[in-house]
């Protein structure tokens, strides 16, 4: 429990904690209201309203404005997948991953019941009954819930793992000082790319969840507005904690590669070039005046 200061308000340390929880639950909430509304929005308008790129586009959007959103404050992680990994690989402190999940899936929560809410009208007017025809507006399915294409939980649990690897191995690629990264206003533009470019190449087995909030806010939500079948599949296959536990340990894989295969190599941060630039750019700067008086 926080100490109160002499005023009788939150010591300076409670005031930052609740800010860095007030931006994840913001961030979340913005990128669960692109993500989901998008898919509302493919599936309730039948064909009509858009596809699949359309939904890998917008969540791709989600997660950039997101990150806009709470990344000076938070850092923006948006994924408790994401907030276990820096605090196995990173610097980001442990007593902070379970505040930072519970803001995240209250975030995703939250914006889930207010797309709920706004599409309530064409979901029931398409499935009036609230099965698993719709069920994937919120949360995921093996197969995107089509049981024709014989997913297994085997199969999906392995894909949200490599997903979610793919994402926390760029995530840090991207955000290493160390490394040739993005200068820091395009850093969320490079992982908004990231997440389009893993949602068109890995949606097929499990709808790339990759994020246990982006999947258990919206599941809780919808289980509570009428989706009697929420924690299962449509052959009754208990599967809500695939993409939380799925994601989990593919972001230790992924950052843990990170590490193994690239970070341990780079130079030191005094030795590498100005974060922002080409590697070998700085070079080639200093030698611009030697050509021209050559």
């Amino acid at each position: 429990m926080t100490e109160p200061t002499a005023s009788g308000g939150a010591s300076p340390a409670r005031r930052t904690l609740i800010g860095e929880l007030s931006a994840e639950f913001a961030g979340t909430m913005i990128l669960i209201l692109f993500g989901v509304g998008v898919v509302a929005q493919v599936v309730t308008g039948d064909g009509g309203l858009g596809d699949h790129d359309s939904i890998a586009w917008a969540w791709g959007i989600g997660v950039m404005l997101g990150i806009y959103t709470a990344g000076r404050i938070s850092g923006a992680h948006l994924n408790p997948a994401v907030s276990l990994a820096l605090a196995v690989f990173s610097d980001f402190e442990w007593r902070k991953v379970l505040p930072y999940s519970i803001a995240q899936v209250l975030g995703a929560f939250v914006a889930a019941l207010i797309v709920r809410a706004a599409y309530g009208d064409a979901i029931a007017s398409v499935d009036p009954g609230h099965t698993h025809a719709t069920q994937g507006i919120f949360s995921t399915l093996p197969g995107n819930g089509d049981a024709a294409l014989g997913i297994s939980l085997t199969t999906a649990f392995a894909d949200q793992m490599i997903g979610t690897a793919i994402l926390l191995f760029l995530i840090m690629a991207i955000t290493d000082a160390k490394n040739s990264a993005p200068i820091a206003w395009f850093a969320p533009v490079a992982i908004a790319f990231v997440i389009v470019g893993i949602g068109m190449a890995w949606g097929t087995n499990a709808g790339y969840a990759i994020n246990p909030a982006r999947d258990f806010g919206p599941r809780l939500a919808s289980f509570l507005t009428g989706y009697e079948g929420a924690w299962v599949t449509a052959a009754g296959d208990v599967y809500f904690w695939i993409p939380i536990i799925g994601p989990l340990l593919g972001a230790l894989v992924g950052a843990g590669a990170y590490k193994v295969l690239i970070s341990r190599f780079l130079p030191a941060l005094e030795e590498a070039d100005e974060v922002g630039t080409i590697p070998g750019e700085a070079d080639e700067e200093a030698l611009e005046p030697e050509r021209k008086t050559a």
